[in-house]
């Protein structure tokens, strides 16, 4: 396919304009105008921007990409070395933040549902651009059971936070840096929250509202759904697709 083409199916396909973002959500720096490789990865970095040059891919899709609002607009240092490896390869470059979070086939957050087998799973319609999801439990599991499943799934130790042993069941959870919508959480009477991040405020919050909080990597809650969108597009349009992850211990 074209470039022109994924980009506008991927425009289209994720929703871009719903949401308000700190970054430009699709091509970000412009390659080759055929497109028969993708790789896919959750930030780009110059690891993943190498790996896909070995690769040989004509377009990389990540969840973090580059021009973020607030960052040095001059293209010096690191910045430099990887759009110059882009740029000398050829290789399309496509970052899809917030859309990705969102979306409710294959984003970060309705994947990690999927994931921890959470059902009735939905956005939180009205709230933080429908970035806050809530599901629940097929049946109520221990504080130490549920964070054993939740390292097993994200193969990491989540940092769990809350004085309080009562069962989970009802859950909310939000992938990546979200730790300050544990607020909503509350609001939503839910057991747990569930995020990526966590801050030295996260803890009197936990405690103080008697509410469970896993901080379960950043990185590790966003692995899946930009995984899930390359596979999504290999199917649909034949292409050859390879999911890098670049390990992140955040």
């Amino acid at each position: 396919m074209t470039r022109s083409e994924l980009t506008q199916y991927l425009t289209q396909f994720l929703h871009v304009s719903d949401y308000k973002d700190y970054a430009p959500n699709g091509l970000q720096v412009e390659g080759c105008n055929e497109i028969a490789t993708i790789v896919t990865g959750v930030t780009a970095c110059q690891a993943l921007i190498d790996r896909a040059v070995a690769l040989n891919a004509d377009a990389l899709l990540v969840h973090h990409g580059f021009f973020w609002k607030g960052e040095s607009e001059v293209i010096t240092g690191m910045k430099h070395r990887r759009i110059k490896a882009l740029i000398n390869h050829d290789i399309n470059l496509y970052g899809y933040h917030l859309p990705l979070d969102g979306h409710p086939m294959l984003g970060n957050n309705a994947e990690l549902a999927r994931e921890l087998a959470i059902i009735d799973a939905e956005s939180v319609e009205g709230v933080a651009q429908g970035l806050v999801w809530q599901g629940r439990l097929d049946v109520p599991m221990s504080v130490t059971a549920f964070q054993t499943k939740l390292n097993h799934v994200l193969g990491r130790e989540a940092l769990h936070l809350g004085d309080t042993n009562k069962p989970i069941q009802h859950l909310a959870w939000c992938s990546g840096g979200a730790q300050d919508y544990i607020d909503i959480a509350v609001d939503l009477g839910v057991d747990a929250f569930i995020s990526g991040e966590v801050s030295e405020r996260t803890f009197h919050s936990a405690v103080e509202q008697d509410i469970h909080y896993f901080a379960a990597g950043h990185h590790a809650t966003e692995r899946f759904g930009i995984k899930a969108l390359g596979e999504h597009l290999a199917q649909k349009f034949e292409l050859t697709h390879h999911f890098v992850d670049i390990d992140n211990p955040v």
